[in-house]
């Protein structure tokens, strides 16, 4: 569908506002249970925003699950990250546009700005593009200049389909069980340099890689 056309414009006002109500309707029927939530009230006791750290097979039912948040969410520059940041304000979440290649640095200061106003962050670790549950080093940055927590959350399903994407992106099933887990939280040092960055990047991914095989352990497996 070519950018700037009429169905184009048509389909982004009308595609993300029918895949919300979906959305809304379908994990409503599925049962839901929150697992390890003092991580969760352990980023509250520090009385800071806290900035939401998952991989990208995630996103769909996070932004479902995370409705009731105040919060701003990091969506790709890109063409198609247009529907995605349609989508999120239909949940709660301001879009701030930006990724690696486009407009990364701008995005940056505005995710600083909105966490500087006391407003949560949601940053995907892996990227709009991958490769997957390799993190991005825009979460620890974001958290070393505003001293804000970064919290792991990942879920698994007990029924669901997998997209043939480079992230193989997951959907439950409707009236299946999910399971949502909170992971340790990391707390970075203000200020940090290169160096720095890259010592916490390692250390999110590693505990994201463990958290995603105990969500996924959970029902016997070690991928989803």
């Amino acid at each position: 569908m070519k950018e700037g056309t009429l169905l184009h414009r048509v389909s982004l006002a009308v595609i993300p506002r029918l895949l919300s109500w979906l959305i809304k309707a379908w994990f409503a029927t599925c049962r839901i249970t929150e697992h390890d939530t003092h991580y969760r009230k352990q980023c509250r006791e520090r009385e800071h925003p806290l900035i939401a750290s998952f991989w990208h097979y995630a996103i769909l039912y996070n932004f479902y699950h995370m409705r009731r948040e105040s919060g701003v969410a990091m969506v790709s520059a890109s063409r198609d990250g247009e529907y995605i940041a349609r989508l999120a304000p239909l949940f709660g979440f301001a879009p701030v546009r930006g990724s690696r290649n486009r407009k990364g640095l701008q995005a940056m200061k505005e995710m600083m700005r909105y966490v500087g106003e006391g407003r949560h962050a949601a940053i995907v670790a892996d990227g709009s593009q991958g490769p997957p549950q390799v993190v991005q080093a825009g979460a620890i940055l974001l958290a070393s200049r505003t001293g804000a927590p970064v919290l792991p959350m990942l879920w698994s399903a007990s029924r669901y389909w997998a997209i043939h994407s480079w992230d193989r992106l997951v959907i439950p099933k409707p009236f299946s069980r999910i399971d949502f887990f909170y992971g340790e939280p990391l707390f970075v040092p203000e200020g940090l340099k290169a160096e720095g960055i890259e010592e916490y990047r390692l250390q999110l991914e590693t505990n994201l890689g463990r958290l995603y095989r105990k969500v996924w352990g959970l029902y016997g497996k070690t991928e989803h």
